[in-house]
């Protein structure tokens, strides 16, 4: 474990390793304020030489001082750590969620959404979530990074993005695909809106489940109550807002030649998303 004060920790990095930090300062020079964020500069970050605190300063140092510490420790960083210290029954599985497990032994099973069974089976790591299920040899599972790199590679969008993403005015939640349709499920904070926009390729139905939605589509606006609908054609400008004092959820079916998120203009927005 190191510490350090921040001033001495630089001054180091200056003299062992001058190109990092140079980097560093530029991606923090040209950062950019993004609602409760700060994004540092992509390309500078990007050409920052990649290294670990032990091998840029402090294996280089000389202003270092050792103290002995015997502690019980783990980093907790790859799954057979996670399994080691969690609670586990009679035949050494963890298990968390959904699961149900017959001549199974040292398994750690995490199930998020849906129901995981195994039988006969002995040290796997089972990890179910709403985007993919990674099943694993317990003492191989650290080795992750493999498989996130050929997933990447295969330009799978399961690097970039979650099925459940958030906004600064709520989320949405992707319930299903196919050929020329888009299922999601969007929830809107209490006086929340979203930006005033229209699509290229697609139309939009939305359907509310729960609360009162303000839906301005062209140049109407109107109120749409709980089991009520409306359509948006392809090409028109609209806007969502939340005026209600709860969530509002609704169910938007989107239909269309191409449904990827960058067919959006943004017209207005008050999140500071639309460039002069």
């Amino acid at each position: 474990m190191f510490m350090f004060r921040t001033s001495t920790y630089l001054e180091e990095l200056k003299h062992w390793h001058p190109s990092m930090l140079q980097q560093c300062e530029q991606a923090f020079d040209k950062a950019r304020t993004d609602l409760d964020f700060i994004r540092l500069d992509d390309e500078a970050m990007r050409s920052c030489p990649s290294d670990s605190v032990d091998y840029a300063v402090m294996e280089k140092t000389d202003k270092a001082s050792m103290v002995s510490l015997d502690a019980g420790w783990s980093d907790v960083g790859a799954w057979a750590s996670v399994w080691q210290v969690l609670p586990k029954d009679e035949h050494g599985n963890a298990l968390r969620g959904d699961v149900i497990v017959e001549g199974a032994t040292d398994c750690y099973v995490h199930a998020d959404h849906r129901l995981v069974t195994m039988l006969g089976v002995k040290d796997l790591v089972v990890i179910e979530t709403a985007d993919a299920i990674l099943v694993a040899d317990k003492q191989a599972a650290q080795e992750v990074k493999k498989l996130v790199t050929r997933i990447s590679n295969a330009q799978r969008t399961e690097t970039e993005i979650h099925r459940e993403v958030f906004r600064p005015w709520g989320s949405y939640d992707s319930l299903g695909s196919g050929p020329r349709y888009q299922v999601k499920s969007i929830r809107v904070k209490p006086g929340a809106k979203l930006s005033m926009q229209y699509h290229h390729h697609r139309a939009e139905h939305w359907v509310v489940v729960s609360g009162t939605a303000k839906v301005i589509i062209g140049d109407q606006s109107r109120l749409v109550y709980e089991n009520e609908s409306v359509f948006i054609p392809q090409g028109e400008r609209h806007m969502l807002e939340n005026p209600g004092k709860t969530w509002l959820e609704l169910i938007e079916v989107q239909s269309g030649s191409y449904l990827g998120e960058d067919d959006i203009v943004r017209l207005g927005d008050v999140y500071g998303r639309v460039q002069s």
